[in-house]
C-alpha cells in the first residue's frame, strides 16, 4: 500500500540521554496514537507488540492517516518494517526494565542572530563578532572559493542586520571584510562558472549568478533499477563549485522509492590526483581542526546551492558521568584510557566489544536483529562497569547476542549523540530535500568532516565493523538493508506531534543513511584534496602575516640584541638560522633529502622527476637498509611524512608523485617513520 503524505511541517529531533530519572515522555503513546480502534493492542496480545504495530501500519483495511510526504519517503512494505519497530521497541523496554534511563534533551531557542553568530564561531571567524583583526580569519577569509565567500557573507549579514535592529553595538560593515561595493547580495544562487582559487569577489565586480531551487538541479536515482557503470568522483573542485543548472521543468518523481536490494546504490570511486588520497588519520590535529573550519562553511554554501536549508539544533549540554563505561562522554572516556594505553582513539570497552563480535559472531544468525536477554544483558553492564579497569571480566560467558545489545547500548548511553546533536537536523536533510544519491553522498562526506576526533575515529570503527557484517550475510542472514534499519533507531530517534508518522518516515530516511554510511565508508573517511588545497593557503598566508609582524618588530630585535652583547657567544647575523650540519649545504632543485630515524641509513638525498612516487623512495630506503634493519622498526609499516611548510604533517599516498607534492610544499622536511594507527 502506497500512503500519500502532505506537508506537516519541519521535524523536531530528540536524541535519548541517560543517568536521568525523568521516563520519556510520550514514547508509548506514540505507537498507539491515532490507531482505529478494531486495530488496538489490546485486541491482539497474541501478536508481538512490534509486530501488531508493523500490521497496524500497513493495514489495508484502515483508512490511510494523512502522512506528511517528505521527498525522502519511501514505500515501506511490512517486512522491512518490522526490523525497525521491532528494535524500537527492543530500545524501550530496556529503559523501561531500568537498563537505561532517557530523557529528552532540551533544545534552546535562538533568534536568527544568535544561529548565525555561533555559526561564524564555529567556523573560526569569532573574529568577525568581536572586530578585531586576528590572522587566522584573515588567512581563513584569504583561501575562500566564490560559494563559500557568499554563504560566509550571507551570515554575516544576517548577523549584522539583527545587531543593527537591537542597537548592541557598531558592527563591521561587510564590506570591510569582503571588498564588495554591493553589501547585500542575493544567495539563493549558484554560479555559472568555475571562480579564481582565492574566491573573493573584487571591488566593483557583480557576480553573474543564475538561480536554481533543488527541485531543478535534482535526480532522484533511487528506483531505476541496478546501476551497471561505476561513476568516478573528483575531489579537485569543492563540491559548492560544482553544482550545474539543470532545467527547470524537472520535477520530483512521485511514489519515490528505496529499493532495498544493495544492487540498487550506485558504483563511485575516487580518482587519485597526483597528490593521491588523504585520509583524516593522515593529516596533524591543527590541520584537522582548519579542515573543519572549512568543511563546514563548504557544506554550507553547499546547501545554499542547493536551496536546502541547513538545520542546526542548539541543545543545552548534557553533563554525563565522570568515570564507568556507559553514559560517559567520548571525551573523558579516552581520558581515562589513555592512561592505560597513550595515544589509543577508540575506547576501550566500545574495541574490546567489536573484537568480541568480530572473532564469534559475524556468522551468527540475525546477530544484532536478535535481541538478547534483557536480564543478562543488564547484568553484563553492571558487572562490566565494576570489572572490565580490573582486568577480571570473563568475556567468555558473554553470548553474542548479548554483547550486540551492549554494543548497542553503548551507542545509545552517550551523552552526546556518535553523530552529535547540532547536525543530526542535517543527516536528515539530507536524504529529505536531495534525492541524487552522489549530492547525498557529498554532503553526507562533508558532515563526516565536521565531527569531532572522538566521534569520527569511533563511527569509523563502529562502520568498519556494520561492513564484516553484512559481508557475512550468506551465514548470518543480514542483508545491507537489514543492518541499516537495526542500527539507525540506536543512532537517530525522532519524536513530533504526529510521532507515529513520523517515525515511520524516519524509519527509511534514517536507515538510507546508515546504509550509505555503511556503503561508502572508504570514500567518507577521505580527505577531499580542495580541502587540503584551502589549508596549504591558510597555512601560508599565516606564515606570511607572521613575517610581516617579524618585520615590523625588527627595532625591538636590534634593541634586544644590543642588550646581549657583552655575552661570550659570538653574535650571529642579523636574519641567519641556525641549521643541522645535514642541512647547511645547498640542495639542487628538484631534490629532497629523506630522513628515516629507524633505518641504519638515516638519510638520503634523492633526485625526483615527474614518475618518482613516495612507494619508490620507500622502496628505495628498504632496499639500502635490508641487511641491517633496526629492530625498532620490523613489524612496523613505515610510510613518507611531509612535515612543515605549509603544512603540519601529512603522512603521504604510496601511489604520490613526489615533484608535484614537493613544488607544492618546497620548504617541507621529508621523514620516513611509522603511520599513526
Amino acid at each position: 500500500m502506497t500512503m500519500e503524505m502532505k506537508d506537516s511541517g519541519s521535524v523536531v529531533l530528540t536524541a535519548y540521554h541517560p543517568h536521568s530519572p525523568a521516563r520519556i515522555p510520550g514514547m508509548e503513546q506514540s505507537f498507539v496514537q491515532d490507531i482505529p480502534p478494531s486495530h488496538s493492542p489490546t485486541s491482539r496480545k497474541s501478536l508481538p507488540r512490534c509486530r501488531r504495530i508493523n500490521r497496524m501500519l500497513s493495514n489495508e483495511s484502515a483508512p490511510p492517516p494523512a502522512f506528511s510526504r517528505s521527498n525522502s519517503q519511501a514505500s515501506m512494505d511490512s517486512t522491512s518494517m518490522e526490523d525497525f519497530w521491532c528494535e524500537v521497541e527492543s530500545i524501550k523496554e530496556s529503559s523501561e526494565d531500568g537498563s537505561e534511563e532517557a530523557t529528552l534533551l532540551e533544545f534552546k531557542p535562538a533568534d536568527e542572530g544568535e544561529l548565525e553568530a555561533e555559526w561564524l564561531q564555529d567556523v573560526g571567524l569569532s573574529t568577525l563578532i568581536s572586530g578585531a583583526e586576528e590572522e587566522d580569519g584573515q588567512a581563513l577569509l584569504s583561501t575562500l572559493t566564490r560559494t563559500q565567500a557568499a554563504a560566509v557573507q550571507k551570515r554575516y549579514n544576517t548577523y549584522t542586520q539583527t545587531l543593527r535592529k537591537k542597537n548592541k553595538h557598531t558592527v563591521r560593515d561587510v564590506r570591510d571584510i569582503f571588498g564588495t561595493n554591493d553589501s547585500s547580495p542575493t544567495f539563493e544562487t549558484v554560479p555559472v562558472s568555475p571562480v579564481p582559487s582565492n574566491g573573493i569577489q573584487l571591488p566593483g565586480q557583480k557576480p553573474v549568478w543564475k538561480s536554481v531551487s533543488s527541485n531543478s538541479c535534482l535526480d532522484c536515482g533511487l528506483d531505476k533499477g541496478s546501476p551497471s557503470v561505476t561513476e568516478e568522483l573528483s575531489y579537485e573542485v569543492s563540491f559548492s563549485e560544482s553544482i550545474t543548472v539543470l532545467p527547470k521543468t524537472q520535477e520530483w518523481p512521485k511514489n519515490q522509492r528505496f529499493k532495498k536490494e544493495d544492487s540498487a546504490l550506485p558504483k563511485f570511486t575516487v580518482r587519485k590526483s597526483r597528490f593521491g588520497l588523504t585520509e583524516v588519520g593522515d593529516l596533524s590535529p591543527e590541520d584537522m581542526k582548519k579542515i573543519r573550519y572549512l568543511s563546514l562553511i563548504e557544506l554550507t554554501a553547499f546547501y545554499d546551492a542547493l536551496g536546502v536549508e541547513l538545520k542546526r539544533n542548539r541543545a543545552e549540554r548534557v553533563r554525563g558521568r565522570e568515570n564507568g563505561l556507559f553514559g560517559v562522554p567520548l571525551t573523558i572516556l579516552l581520558e581515562n584510557d589513555q592512561k592505560k594505553v597513550p595515544g589509543i582513539k577508540v575506547p576501550l570497552i566500545f574495541q574490546k566489544l567489536l573484537l568480541k563480535l568480530e572473532e564469534t559472531g559475524l556468522e551468527t544468525e540475525g546477530i544484532l536483529r536478535v535481541p538478547g536477554s534483557a536480564s543478562r544483558v543488564k547484568n553484563l553492564h553492571q558487572e562490566l562497569e565494576a570489572k572490565f579497569y580490573e582486568d577480571t571480566f570473563d568475556w567468555d560467558q558473554v553470548r553474542n547476542n548479548d554483547a550486540a545489545g551492549l554494543l548497542k547500548m553503548f551507542i545509545r548511553e552517550l551523552p552526546s549523540p556518535l553523530f552529535t546533536v547540532e547536525y543530526l537536523p542535517a543527516f536528515i536533510t539530507l536524504v529529505e530535500k536531495i534525492s541524487k544519491i552522489k549530492l547525498q553522498l557529498q554532503a553526507l562526506h562533508l558532515l563526516i568532516m565536521l565531527l569531532p576526533e572522538a566521534n569520527r575515529d569511533t563511527a569509523k570503527a563502529f562502520l568498519q565493523f556494520l561492513k564484516k557484517v553484512v559481508a557475512n550475510e550468506g551465514k548470518n542472514k543480514m542483508n545491507l538493508w537489514n543492518v541499516s534499519m537495526i542500527v539507525a533507531p540506536n543512532l537517530f530517534i525522532y519524536k513530533g506531534k504526529r510521532a507515529n508518522q513520523q517515525e515511520m518516515q524516519a524509519a527509511a530516511t534514517t536507515a538510507h543513511i546508515v546504509r550509505l554510511l555503511i556503503r561508502y565508508q572508504d570514500i567518507l573517511w577521505t580527505v577531499p584534496s580542495f580541502l587540503i588545497s584551502q589549508v596549504r593557503k591558510m597555512n601560508e598566508a599565516a606564515m606570511n602575516n607572521s613575517k610581516r609582524q617579524l618585520m615590523f618588530d625588527k627595532g625591538v630585535r636590534k634593541l634586544l640584541r644590543r642588550k646581549t652583547m657583552e655575552r661570550e657567544r659570538p653574535e650571529r647575523p642579523e636574519g641567519a638560522v641556525t641549521f643541522p650540519p645535514y642541512l647547511q649545504s645547498d640542495i639542487p632543485e628538484g631534490v629532497i633529502r629523506v630522513y628515516a630515524p629507524l633505518h641504519s641509513k638515516v638519510s638520503m638525498a634523492i633526485q625526483l622527476n615527474s614518475q618518482t612516487k613516495a612507494k619508490d623512495i620507500l622502496a628505495r630506503f628498504h632496499c639500502e637498509n635490508s641487511r641491517s634493519s633496526s629492530q625498532n622498526m620490523r613489524g612496523q609499516i613505515q610510510s613518507l611524512h611531509e612535515i612543515g611548510g605549509n603544512i603540519g604533517q601529512h603522512c603521504l599516498d604510496p601511489d604520490a608523485y613526489m615533484l608535484d607534492v614537493y613544488r607544492a610544499n618546497p620548504q617541507a622536511e621529508w621523514v620516513i617513520k611509522p603511520k599513526a594507527s
